[in-house]
């Protein structure tokens, strides 16, 4: 038997929330853990993949104080895994502009407009943000933090959702 198969619906949907809450939890903390302790300052769009995750851990943290609404809770830890697969897209959606297979947005892949005047282009450089999209800072066996995020967000929406399997109400 299976523990969730063993878990009355309240136990289970409190041990899905608290993974939700601990796995994007753990993959904000990493990130500044990067960028403060290790000194790698994140670009817009690294930025953009830790908002979802601080949705998944509120929604997780929601989730454990209304357990007592198994509706509420069911509803709370849907969310949570609605966001790791928007942080796990836009990750991956990053390692396609690492990679070079596509743009990324102009602010970060170090492209300049076309066409700008030379006061423009003065202005469009003074205020440039030095921080690429368009360049890993750091790999583990080849795949960079964008990509790690990627794997590990979608990976965790899997496993939710086949805790939630069954549950729906």
């Amino acid at each position: 038997m299976v523990l969730s198969e063993r878990l009355n619906p309240p136990n289970r949907l409190g041990l899905l929330a608290g993974l939700a809450v601990l796995g994007s939890g753990g993959l904000l903390l990493g990130a500044l853990w990067f960028q403060y302790v290790v000194g790698l300052p994140p670009c817009e769009m690294c930025h953009w993949q830790r908002w979802p995750h601080i949705v998944a851990v509120a929604a997780g943290l929601a989730a454990l104080a209304t357990l007592s609404r198994p509706r509420l809770a069911f509803a709370l830890v849907l969310t949570a895994i609605a966001a790791l697969i928007v942080t796990a897209g836009i990750g991956v959606f990053h390692v396609g502009v690492e990679n070079h297979w596509w743009a990324g947005p102009q602010a970060c892949s170090g492209t300049i407009p076309k066409g700008l005047s030379p006061e423009e282009l003065r202005k469009y450089l003074f205020s440039a943000k030095m921080v690429r999209c368009d360049e890993a800072a750091w790999r583990l066996f080849g795949i960079s933090m964008a990509g790690w995020n990627a794997i590990v967000s979608a990976g965790l929406a899997v496993v939710l959702a086949a805790g939630l399997r069954g549950r729906a109400q």
